[in-house]
């Protein structure tokens, strides 16, 4: 397919921002689910969300209908993978909403086997707790992988191709928060194994072993975070979670490291992090800074003033529009929030402009004023 002239102008807004340069005008890089496209659209969440067709119909309508630089809605949870799978770790509610419940797959007696063998712990102990087909016979339990990989790769591949064709029927930027995505060692551990509660008791009573633990899971998070097409442009996303919750003495001993070494192994590789710097990381600040060049960092929280001052020069500031203000401010005050923000951020470059969070559901946020705050950016964050 001959890319639109648009949506090469709009990639160029990135790639200028990703290879340190200045751009015409600030970037938007709006991250919304696909839980918000399909509510926009009018549809229902139990059932739609099942279907490719409908989650391509609902992105391209909010596509067309925000004026972002990028394609209106990533789809991260595959309900129907989860139903073949028996997944316990990640559950539909009454809404159709998918939610991540606090539940472990990893005892405590196991540790000395993930150390020894992440890969082998997490086959033979971690899936089967997790996802419970996973526990039955070889046969059944192969029959669920085979049908659950093959949706997920069908499932995706569909919808990377659907909305490529989006994005160039509408000349938006093909590129978007995620071209691929992984979890740093210890909230793999943290969210996926041992729980939140559990691994809170963990560095208290089992302290050495959660550092082991966290050396051992590395590995297998740089090869998920290192896809074949990692570049500078299409970057790994890196929600990142359990750090605001620790004592700083804590996240030094069993968070920073491997975050640290994760997020370097990536840039070796070639791959650009985008880094979502949940909760409030103002403690953490000069941590990031210690990040290998160029690291996207999109803010929940913060003083856009100190984070501008201490890591501007070095990596790209994005988020801080805080979502609650489209919900509750006025049209004028969501304006002047934009403006304040870019009047900050913008000077100098190395700035995109996005929202605090993703916007996961309709009632997030009040759909006229991120239409307006969109509109403005688009019209006067020009360098």
């Amino acid at each position: 397919m001959v890319m639109n002239p648009q949506t090469m102008e709009k990639n160029k807004l990135f790639e200028d921002v990703y290879d340190g340069k200045t751009p015409k005008r600030v970037p938007m890089l709006t991250n919304a689910d696909n839980a918000f496209c399909l509510e926009y659209a009018g549809m229902d969440l139990r059932t739609e969300q099942f279907s490719v067709q409908k989650n391509l119909e609902a992105i391209d309508l909010a596509s067309r209908e925000f004026d972002s630089d990028v394609v209106m809605g990533l789809l991260f949870r595959l309900p129907t993978m989860y139903k073949i799978l028996g997944a316990r770790n990640f559950v539909m509610g009454s809404d159709g909403f998918i939610q991540h419940p606090n539940v472990h797959g990893l005892e405590v007696e196991d540790y000395d086997d993930l150390i020894a063998d992440p890969y082998k712990t997490i086959w033979d102990k971690v899936l089967p707790r997790q996802y419970t087909e996973l526990s039955k016979d070889k046969f059944e339990s192969g029959k669920a992988v085979t049908k659950a990989f093959f949706h997920f790769f069908s499932t995706m591949g569909a919808m990377g191709q659907g909305t490529f064709e989006i994005a160039n029927k509408y000349g938006l930027s093909t590129y978007s928060l995620a071209s691929g995505a992984a979890t740093v060692p210890f909230d793999t551990l943290a969210d996926q194994l041992r729980s939140f509660t559990g691994i809170m008791a963990d560095i208290r009573r089992y302290p050495e072993k959660v550092v082991e633990a966290c050396e051992a899971l590395l590995p297998l998070a740089v090869k998920t975070g290192l896809t074949p097409t990692s570049s500078k442009y299409l970057r790994t996303f890196i929600p990142l979670h359990m750090g605001p919750y620790l004592r700083e003495k804590d996240f030094a001993k069993f968070y920073w490291p491997t975050f640290k070494k994760f997020v370097e192994a990536l840039d070796a590789g070639g791959a650009g992090s985008n880094i979502f710097v949940e909760q409030d990381y103002t403690r953490f600040l000069d941590y990031l800074e210690e990040l290998p060049k160029g690291c996207l960092l999109l803010f929940e929280y913060g003083d856009p003033k100190e984070i501008k001052a201490k890591l501007g020069d070095k990596h790209i500031i994005s988020g801080l529009y805080p979502i609650s203000l489209l919900r509750n401010g006025t049209k004028a005050e969501c304006i002047d929030k934009a403006k304040e923000l870019i009047d900050i951020l913008a000077p100098g470059g190395n700035y995109i402009f996005s929202f605090d969070k993703s916007i996961i559901r309709l009632n997030d946020v009040n759909v006229d004023n991120m239409k307006a705050v969109l509109a403005y950016v688009k019209e006067n964050a020009i360098y």
